[in-house]
């Protein structure tokens, strides 16, 4: 699909979305460039409809300033603050779903579920990587719980007050995740548990800073300090990645908060031992 047919297609999963729930609809918004797009596509057809910003206390503050920035924004609060999160739950490391899976392996009292999480199920699916198995004696807690308790549950809770259903700026091309999903529920998941418009799944990366670039639209000042991704600022999924350097970076951009998160969260020892395990089985070491 071209740019002008995946933006005509988007427009008309919008308009689908805003009916099929009465106008009763809002925008899951991050600050980010993907949901700065979608913001900008949906209020062209629907000026009045809300945005709900996440303040999670995770975000760079030129994302929060760029928030306040737009126009009808309604700010919500989790009730429990990452350190908190990480406490209780875990560190979210690799990916969410190695860190639930590594989570399952470390508290199930299930002996089926964990044999597929070590071994897989007879299909070979639901198994930890071999290469992250060495995480399973990690000597600090892993969980994929931050998400949940960070974001989506303000976001459900706003959903129960109000009866909004949400458009979220979630493209396919992010995640084999997000790809499965946008295969089997399509844009508007209307057969989700929790109904979604994921009106930009068909789009990439390259076609959101093309509409960026035709329309003209401002984005946060971060993008232009390094950051390609600008998601909660200690959060550690694809860290490991050779091409992620969000953690150098910040600690060229934000020392503050580099300092603190290292040094008072922690990060700084976790880095390390996923670096170090991943460095003794590159080289064959037990």
């Amino acid at each position: 699909m071209d740019f002008d047919f995946k933006l005509k297609q988007t427009q008309e999963k919008i308009q689908d979305w805003y009916h099929h729930w009465n106008g009763q609809v809002y925008i899951s918004f991050s600050g980010g460039k993907d949901s700065t797009v979608l913001l900008d596509i949906v209020r062209k057809i629907y000026p009045n409809v809300p945005a709900v910003f996440i303040d999670t206390g995770l975000e760079y503050p030129e994302i929060r300033e760029f928030v306040k920035s737009i126009d009808n924004v309604v700010w919500v609060k989790p009730k429990m603050n990452f350190s908190k999160v990480i406490e209780k739950y875990g560190y979210p490391v690799i990916s969410k779903e190695n860190s639930q899976k590594i989570n399952e392996i470390r508290n199930t009292k299930s002996e089926y579920l964990l044999n597929k999480r070590l071994q897989g199920d007879n299909n070979g699916n639901g198994k930890l990587p071999e290469k992250w198995k060495f995480l399973i004696e990690a000597p600090f807690k892993i969980s994929n719980k931050c998400c949940d308790v960070l974001k989506k549950k303000p976001s459900i809770l706003y959903e129960t007050e109000t009866g909004r259903k949400g458009f979220v700026g979630l493209m396919g091309e992010e995640s084999a995740l997000r790809s499965q999903s946008y295969k089997k529920y399509g844009c508007n998941a209307f057969g989700l548990k929790r109904p979604q418009s994921r009106p930009l799944m068909p789009w990439s990366e390259l076609d959101i800073y093309q509409y960026i670039d035709e329309y003209n639209i401002d984005i946060s000042e971060i993008y232009s300090m390094g950051y390609k991704r600008t998601g909660c600022m200690f959060c550690m999924f694809g860290s490991h990645l050779k091409e992620d350097n969000r953690f150098s970076l910040m600690k060229k951009t934000h020392p503050k908060q580099y300092i603190y998160c290292m040094n008072k969260l922690g990060l700084d020892k976790v880095l390390h031992f996923i670096k170090y395990g991943t460095k003794k089985r590159f080289l064959g070491r037990k």
